[in-house]
């Protein structure tokens, strides 16, 4: 007996149905030590036009370099108001926003540092499954990252958040789907 293939189905448009409960934007409690952060930015499409029904999904180490999670067995502070993790619906014009702390500096594989980075993954119409990039913050050391490193000189841009306030520290970063340009932010196959 063989049976048909069922068609592919694409990520939405109904994203919020059911997930609404795990949206949380704030990452960090009062008592949560680091350097207390604002992340926002778009995500938009290929045309450069908003995305209004995607979800941003962000997954951080804490200050001291440590994820909220059993499998991180290494020996630093772990925090208790601090998930690291977080989800955001985009509004109708495409934003998402997060308040939480910069994470420090992890461990790759081969035990070099990474640069402090915000691990995202996107979902939106039209995708067959969710996409997955980096979040990485202007004038940080970028030159031991070993991600960061093996991506383009010329669109590591696409990837760096840049300052936008003071108060509280804001750094905004677009997230552009799709089109193949110079402003297609970089998506990672893990």
């Amino acid at each position: 007996m063989s049976f048909p293939l069922t068609p592919s189905q694409t990520v939405g448009p109904y994203l919020h149905i059911g997930f609404d409960w795990l949206n949380t934007t704030e990452l960090a409690d009062a008592g949560v030590s680091g350097e207390r952060i604002v992340v926002t930015g778009r995500v938009l499409d290929a045309k450069g036009q908003p995305v209004p029904d995607g979800v941003v999904e962000i997954w951080q180490a804490n200050a001291h370099g440590k994820y909220a999670h059993p499998d991180d067995a290494r020996a630093l502070p772990t925090e208790p108001g601090f998930t690291g993790f977080g989800r955001c619906p985009t509004d109708p014009e495409g934003r998402f926003r997060f308040a939480t702390v910069k994470p420090g500096c992890v461990p790759a594989a081969d035990g070099q540092p990474q640069a402090p980075h915000i691990l995202v993954n996107v979902f939106a119409r039209g995708l067959l499954k969710q996409l997955s990039t980096r979040i990485y913050f202007l004038g940080d050391n970028h030159a031991t990252d070993h991600v960061l490193q093996q991506v383009p000189a010329e669109r590591r841009a696409t990837l760096i958040a840049k300052p936008a306030s003071a108060a509280p520290a804001t750094f905004e970063r677009d997230i552009v789907l799709g089109g193949g340009g110079d402003n297609e932010t970089v998506f990672f196959d893990f």
